[in-house]
């Protein structure tokens, strides 16, 4: 369902039942209908408050809340029980999975991947407000399944965050931290992929990164890897399923 007069949605938009739309917020602040792009797909009791602007093909999953006042862009995909608290900037090509919270005034840049349970703090000194923000997340980082992010940190571009870390200090482009607190251990860069299948990151950019830029390289890149892994008697795969790699 959508609040009368509070939500201006593009073309060829689909919700399930249960859906709410343009709720308005009992925050004091001057009303705005919510918009979305074209291409929505919003999933069964998710709620979009009014005073929010999306961009063109959001996709939810279930049990989704996104609240007042925040900036998204275009294919962004969020997925169940997660809560986009108010006050945020999204940027596009954003993915953020199940059962994660992000607080107020965080900004997310351009191609940012957020695992399940992540939590994003926003206040030094809780419930004080007065220096409330949230992290920014540069373009292209990656952050693992349950860490928990401080306030004003900064996430470096391309930068890959550990699971169950907390990040307590800002994070250098194109490092691995993990640990809690989190530390840097090496650049992405040197990092190997076990099953022979692929190099998870070149000069900063990740697998999907590199599909989209060419993908007729990237599988020259993987056959290389596996000749040399044959060489070395390793036979390239993930064990237990069939063709040694997820499609």
């Amino acid at each position: 369902m959508t609040s009368d007069n509070a939500t201006i949605l593009g073309a060829d938009c689909l919700s399930d039942p249960g859906v709410i739309l343009g709720y308005r917020t009992g925050r004091k602040i001057p009303f705005e209908p919510l918009r979305l792009g074209d291409h929505a797909r919003i999933r069964s009791h998710s709620v979009i408050y009014a005073n929010t602007t999306i961009g063109h093909h959001l996709e939810t999953g279930h049990n989704v809340v996104i609240r007042e006042e925040n900036r998204i862009g275009d294919h962004f995909c969020v997925w169940n029980n997660t809560v986009i608290d108010y006050g945020c900037v999204i940027g596009n090509n954003v993915k953020i999975h199940s059962n994660c919270y992000i607080a107020q005034f965080t900004t997310i840049e351009d191609e940012v991947f957020i695992a399940p349970g992540v939590s994003v703090a926003n206040d030094p000194h809780p419930i004080c407000a007065l220096c409330m923000r949230g992290p920014t997340l540069k373009k292209g980082c990656r952050i693992g399944v349950n860490v928990t992010l401080l306030p004003h940190i900064i996430i470096g571009q391309s930068a890959l965050v550990g699971a169950g870390s907390v990040v307590t200090r800002d994070v250098p482009p194109f490092a691995v931290v993990a640990g809690n607190p989190a530390r840097r251990l090496r650049d992405v860069n040197e990092l190997n992929c076990p099953f022979d299948l692929t190099q998870p990151y070149v000069d900063g950019q990740d697998v999907k990164a590199r599909e989209h830029q060419d993908m007729q390289a990237e599988e020259q890149l993987r056959e290389q890897i596996r000749r040399q892994a044959e060489a070395q008697g390793r036979r390239p795969g993930v064990p237990g399923i069939p063709g040694g790699q997820r499609t």
